[in-house]
C-alpha cells in the first residue's frame, strides 16, 4: 500500500505535464500547472434549529471524500437569519496528496456523469487566479452514498486550487484531467 499511485496522479506525471510543458511553451518544469488542494463544503443553515442535520452533513462529507470533515462555525452575526458569531452552520474538507487526486477521479468520471440532464460544467467558475469553483445540488450523485440512509438532500462546494497563474493555464490543466466544461 505504500507504493501505490492514483490513477490520475500518474496520468498527470506521465502525460498531462509533459503535453502542457510542450503547449503553453514553459521554459522550466516548476512552470507547469499542478492542483495544490481541493476544498469541499456544504452549509447547512437549518444546523440552526436541527442539529442532526449538520452531524448527517459531516458524515456524507466523510464518506463523499474519505477524509474526516470538520464542522465550521459562523463568522459573523445576521440577525435576519437568527444567526449568532459561533454557531456551527457547515462542514467542509480539504483534501491533499493521494486523497485528493482519488476524490478528482470519482468526481469526474463517476459523479458528474451521474447528473440528471447533465451538459457539462460551466467554465465561468474560475476566479483570475487559476482557482475553480463548482457546485452541486444534490449530493447523491456520488456513489459513496446509500440513498436510504439520507435525511435531507443537500448541495455542496468544490474549490479545487492550482498552481496555475491564469485562468487559462488552470483550464487546460482540468480539461486534460477530463474535466467535462460546456462547449
Amino acid at each position: 500500500m505504500e507504493n501505490y499511485v492514483p490513477r490520475l496522479k500518474k496520468v498527470y506525471k506521465e502525460k498531462i505535464a509533459p503535453e502542457l510543458f510542450k503547449e503553453l511553451g514553459y521554459t522550466s518544469v516548476m512552470q507547469i500547472p499542478a492542483v495544490k488542494k481541493v476544498v469541499v463544503s456544504m452549509g447547512v443553515g437549518e444546523a440552526l434549529t436541527n442539529k442532526k442535520l449538520l452531524d448527517a452533513a459531516v458524515t456524507d462529507l466523510t464518506q463523499i471524500t474519505g477524509q474526516k470533515a470538520v464542522k465550521t462555525r459562523a463568522k459573523k452575526s445576521i440577525a435576519n437569519f437568527k444567526l449568532r458569531e459561533g454557531n456551527e452552520v457547515g462542514a467542509m474538507v480539504t483534501l491533499r496528496g493521494n486523497i485528493m487526486y482519488e476524490f478528482l477521479d470519482r468526481l469526474i468520471n463517476v459523479a458528474l456523469p451521474r447528473v440528471k440532464d447533465f451538459r457539462g460544467i460551466k467554465a465561468t467558475g474560475f476566479d483570475g487566479h487559476g482557482n475553480f469553483s463548482l457546485g452541486i445540488t444534490e449530493q447523491i450523485i456520488f456513489p459513496e452514498i446509500d440513498f436510504d440512509k439520507i435525511v435531507k438532500i443537500a448541495g455542496m462546494n468544490i474549490s479545487i486550487v492550482t498552481s496555475a497563474r491564469t485562468d487559462n493555464e488552470a483550464r487546460a490543466l482540468l480539461t486534460k484531467f477530463g474535466m467535462p466544461f460546456r462547449k
